[in-house]
């Protein structure tokens, strides 16, 4: 479960500080937890705390973005494999399949490892988070 929560990070930190602002704040994150990195069982609390570091560099912004930097191609490093053309609002969306992804990964492994009383709902969305149209 740790590992899950560095390996967000490093997808936090890829995308909304490094690829958007060119600033890379934990480098120790981007070479632990990238993709295809081994597995490692780190303290909790050290992922986290790197996680929410990341995350509160990166919601400046994020906080900013508009409708039209999200249609905007991202642009590309000199060194940068991926295929040209990737928007910033795909990867938000992208980002937001991950943590979907992770995170039921992580209920498994509660189950797995026995705990009792965890969600199995998402909550009130209705309520809470409605669609909004802009």
């Amino acid at each position: 479960i740790s590992w899950n929560v560095g390996h967000l990070a490093w997808q936090e930190q890829r995308y909304w500080l490094w690829r958007a602002q060119g600033l890379v704040p934990r480098p120790d994150v981007r070479k632990a937890y990238a993709y295809g990195a081994a597995g490692s069982a780190p303290p909790l609390a050290e992922v986290i705390d790197a996680w929410d570091q990341i995350t509160r560099a990166a919601d400046g912004w994020l906080d900013g973005l508009t409708t039209e930097m999200l249609a905007s191609i991202e642009p590309l490093a000199a060194h940068d494999r991926r295929p040209k053309g990737i928007t910033y609002g795909s990867l938000l969306l992208r980002t937001t399949y991950h943590y979907w992804y992770h995170t039921g990964e992580s209920m498994a492994i509660r189950q797995v490892l026995g705990q009792t009383g965890l969600p199995d709902f998402v909550g009130d969305l209705d309520g809470k988070a409605p669609y909004r149209p802009e």
